[in-house]
């Protein structure tokens, strides 16, 4: 994969563009405030949504903040989630996605 030069557009919406040489095929990489936007919740560094809800902080893992992750913790009443890939945990007003698997 060879990363590719991006247009204006393209530099607001994605993070990276990168081409494959073989088959010209083009993977695009998000940038994180996307994150915080859609019907499930995501984690805000990775992305994924095997996320699972915390009762209390933990205290040996790191906390996301970030300025949009502070205001639905403020404005919305946000519920506290733990990503187990990042080991990152944060506040979002959304629900768990259906398809994640269950005890994630």
């Amino acid at each position: 994969m060879r990363r590719v030069r991006r247009s204006l557009w393209e530099r607001v919406s994605y993070a990276a563009i990168y081409k494959c040489k073989g088959c010209q095929r083009e993977e695009y990489e998000p940038r994180r405030f996307k994150y915080h936007f859609g019907p499930y919740v995501q984690c805000p560094r990775c992305g994924t949504v095997k996320v699972s809800k915390l009762l209390h902080r933990d205290k040996i893992d790191r906390m996301h903040w970030g300025l949009l992750t502070l205001v639905e913790l403020v404005v919305s009443g946000g519920q506290l989630f733990h990503c187990r890939f990042c080991r990152r945990q944060f506040y979002d007003r959304r629900t768990l996605s259906p398809n994640a698997p269950a005890g994630a």
